[in-house]
């Protein structure tokens, strides 16, 4: 009777110490000097993004110094021998909070993210043209690569540490084409990255194999910033000045996502 009494008196406690560490924000981020290059830290604070464009064999140079992040994106361009990265580094600065994201702001931002059918519409400017153009027409979420049912944007209470979805995505460039995202949730950033599972063609030209193509995206906690980190890498088509058009689009295209994602990250902070 006494230990049953103990317990039952226990448990109210062990329920509230559970809400408690939930609900705190979490004080594992990293600074933004641990991050990053000290030489890129002005320029990122001031609100103009860090950019690299490399053709033939590139190396990734702005990847931050984030040991997840770097297993993630090492291991998915391990067999890709890409023939151009296009890199790029943003500082979004939270118009309030100088903490680190709580567990329901990473939530948020997560489930914000996932929602792929709000990229329909969004526009960059396209350099061939010189005018902004619309990026995708068409974007969300499908049940597979080979049936391509269209399914709501996925929506997670409790989210995952780990996710993969596909997704069927109309772009102006390349066409009409399906994708892999492999999504990753950890204690201070979350990241994804894209693969495509059919040929991307530039007119009538096939400007990107199968699975040739990774696009990852990272979000990290700074505390009073969030480091986004984008790269886009391709074994692109051996065509004269091909290499050079794609890395311009991939470029304009990381800018249009940047700004989608920056209205996301208002809604939440």
């Amino acid at each position: 009777m006494k230990l049953k009494g103990l317990a039952e008196v226990r448990r109210p406690f062990l329920l509230l110490y559970i809400a408690f560490a939930v609900c705190v924000p979490y004080v594992f981020s990293a600074s933004l000097e641990e991050l990053v290059d000290p030489t890129h830290i002005v320029q990122l604070r001031s609100g103009a993004s860090v950019s690299e464009t490399q053709l033939k064999n590139p190396v990734l140079k702005l990847l931050p110094r984030h040991e997840e992040l770097r297993q993630f994106v090492t291991g998915a361009i391990s067999s890709l021998n890409p023939s151009l990265a296009v890199e790029t580094l943003f500082l979004y600065k939270k118009p309030v909070s100088t903490n680190s994201w709580s567990y329901t702001q990473r939530t948020d931002l997560f489930n914000q993210t996932l929602a792929i059918s709000t990229l329909t519409g969004i526009q960059y400017f396209s350099a061939s043209r010189n005018t902004m153009r619309t990026f995708y027409e068409s974007s969300g979420v499908i049940d597979g690569p080979q049936t391509k049912k269209p399914l709501p944007d996925p929506f997670y209470i409790q989210p995952p540490e780990s996710l993969t979805i596909y997704t069927r995505q109309k772009d102006l460039t390349f066409g009409d084409n399906i994708y892999r995202y492999d999504f990753k949730l950890v204690r201070d950033a979350m990241f994804f990255i894209q693969e495509n599972e059919t040929v991307l063609s530039y007119g009538i030209i096939q400007a990107i194999g199968k699975n040739r193509l990774r696009s990852a995206f990272a979000v990290i906690d700074c505390g009073d910033s969030l480091l986004i980190y984008a790269v886009s890498m391709a074994r692109a088509a051996a065509l004269p000045g091909m290499g050079d058009r794609i890395s311009d689009s991939f470029g304009n295209r990381a800018e249009a996502v940047l700004k989608w994602f920056t209205g996301k990250a208002d809604r939440v902070f």
